[in-house]
């Protein structure tokens, strides 16, 4: 489960992105347009240190985009060229955000959801002691593949694919390899095991990552 904060983010991750994704070789939009969410899922990292969330966002009247991000509360090692940039949460303190591709909490989680279908995360306020379970914006399937679900080793950097790809980053972790949709569109999930979502007004399945 995911605990939320209610909370003031300055910028705000609508805003922070609008400034980093136009620099993406995914992205598709109008530069300096408003940045504007369309969903989101959050896996659990185990240890509990790292927020885990994927926005689906447009640009403008861009196509939807697929941007996974982590939060942590100090700088990653190594991991300068995935920094988002840095936010002030009023409960959190400082937050340094981060491409999820390039963070090693993430390719576990992703092969998770991907191989075994272990969905997202349950999102909840805590209110006057009480858990206040928020409702999901979109829903996760993921496949059962029967295949164990690696944990490591991560290597410290995402490997880009080609813009014919639609964007797609991939990233490995033990001997698997994931391919995330940066420009996601309807489509079945492959064989080798993959993730699809939908959303409302977004009723077929569209790809969001899937093994290669």
């Amino acid at each position: 489960m995911a605990l939320l904060h209610r909370a003031e983010l300055r910028p705000s991750k609508l805003e922070l992105l609008a400034g980093w994704l136009p620099g993406r070789s995914w992205f598709a939009g109008e530069a300096g347009a408003e940045v504007s969410r369309v969903a989101a899922y959050r896996f659990d990292d185990p240890a509990g240190e790292v927020g885990v969330e994927t926005l689906l966002v447009r640009v403008s009247a861009g196509p939807v985009l697929q941007v996974p991000l982590t939060y942590r509360g100090g700088p990653l090692a190594g991991a300068d060229e995935h920094l988002v940039g840095v936010i002030e949460h009023s409960v959190l303190g400082r937050r340094w955000v981060y491409d999820a591709c390039g963070d090693p909490v993430y390719p576990p989680l992703l092969a998770a959801a991907v191989l075994a279908d272990a969905g997202q995360a349950e999102e909840y306020f805590e209110v006057d002691g009480k858990r206040e379970v928020r409702p999901a914006s979109m829903t996760l399937t993921g496949s059962r593949t029967g295949r164990a679900v690696p944990t490591g080793p991560v290597p410290a950097a995402p490997v880009p694919a080609g813009p014919g790809d639609g964007g797609v980053t991939v990233v490995r972790v033990g001997d698997v390899e994931l391919a995330v949709v940066r420009r996601p569109v309807p489509a079945e999930a492959p064989g080798s095991g993959g993730l699809t979502g939908t959303w409302p007004g977004q009723d077929e399945p569209v790809l969001l990552a899937h093994a290669r």
